[in-house]
């Protein structure tokens, strides 16, 4: 008998328990978050891959401080975590930034995370990004990229090669820059299928569809053409209105759009036009010449 009362003894503590603990679990979550988890709340070492680029901007900038206080703070993580080139990158919240949470979600939106995405190199520019935060507000962002090992590989041999055969030592920065942009035109051509059709012939969104398959939409273009810049070293970022984007080029000490998309236009019997009238213009003029598709946020792009 006494055994018998023993083990309901027992059951009745371990369900009250159980029973306790789902109850309150909230409130012992957020204590265990607050008294002991401290210690494990550390964001992941950055490191940094060779196409990470050390500008920063008047939007976003490189930062060493992986807890955020305000949402600049979380724009700046999510710029130099794709700046960086990893594809996966954990941090936590200030305990006294009551809105952190919804500012992450707030920042993780298609147009947000797409324009951080321009001002990074091309080979770590994204494909698609997800944030996971668990239950102790552990945020974790998950990162695959447009271009492979293989398909850099192919295009770093290909760009050093074009270079080799039509950039000389005494051509100035613009020379050289026009001399690629002439040089990207006349070997691609428009991917009109993709862009009218939706046909997915060629990786015309990227510098590879441009490059080698001699095929491009308005990304591969500009892609294309950064991946030149940097080579010379030049600073630029690319961007994006709702329907198109381009390049936006720091030279001598002024900002310039060069557009190589617009200067290869879709002649109606089909043969090919060498174009200028985007390359290395001010924002005025380019506006001047196009009020539809070069019109892009200013609190974004704000240089």
């Amino acid at each position: 008998m006494k055994k018998i009362l023993r083990i309901f003894l027992c059951l009745a503590i371990f369900l009250s328990i159980f029973f306790i603990t789902f109850h309150y679990k909230e409130d012992i979550l957020v204590y265990y978050n607050k008294f002991f988890a401290n210690s494990e709340k550390k964001p992941t070492t950055l490191v940094k891959n060779e196409y990470y680029r050390d500008y920063n901007f008047k939007y976003i900038s490189n930062t060493t401080n992986f807890t955020p206080k305000n949402k600049q703070d979380i724009l700046d993580i999510y710029y130099t975590v794709i700046n960086s080139g990893m594809e996966e990158f954990s941090f936590y919240c200030e305990e006294e930034y009551a809105t952190c949470l919804n500012d992450v979600y707030d920042v993780n939106n298609q147009e947000t995370i797409s324009d951080i995405s321009n001002f990074v190199h091309p080979y770590n520019s994204l494909k698609y990004l997800n944030t996971k935060i668990d239950t102790l507000g552990k945020i974790t962002i998950y990162i695959n990229r447009n271009y492979t090992e293989e398909m850099k590989t192919i295009l770093d041999y290909k760009v050093d090669d074009i270079i080799k055969n039509n950039i000389t030592s005494d051509m100035t920065l613009k020379e050289k820059i026009r001399t690629i942009h002439d040089y990207i035109i006349n070997n691609t051509k428009y991917d009109q299928e993709r862009s009218d059709n939706d046909v997915y012939k060629y990786k015309s969104d990227t510098a590879y569809g441009a490059l080698i398959e001699g095929y491009a939409v308005c990304s591969g273009y500009t892609d294309s053409m950064m991946l030149f810049l940097e080579k010379f070293g030049v600073k630029s970022y690319k961007i994006s209105s709702k329907n198109h984007v381009w390049n936006y080029v720091y030279l001598d000490n002024k900002w310039y759009n060069l557009d190589l998309t617009w200067d290869d236009p879709i002649n109606s019997d089909g043969s090919n036009t060498l174009d200028d009238s985007f390359f290395l213009i001010s924002t005025n003029k380019m506006l001047e010449l196009d009020k539809t598709e070069h019109v892009y946020n200013k609190t974004v792009y704000m240089e």
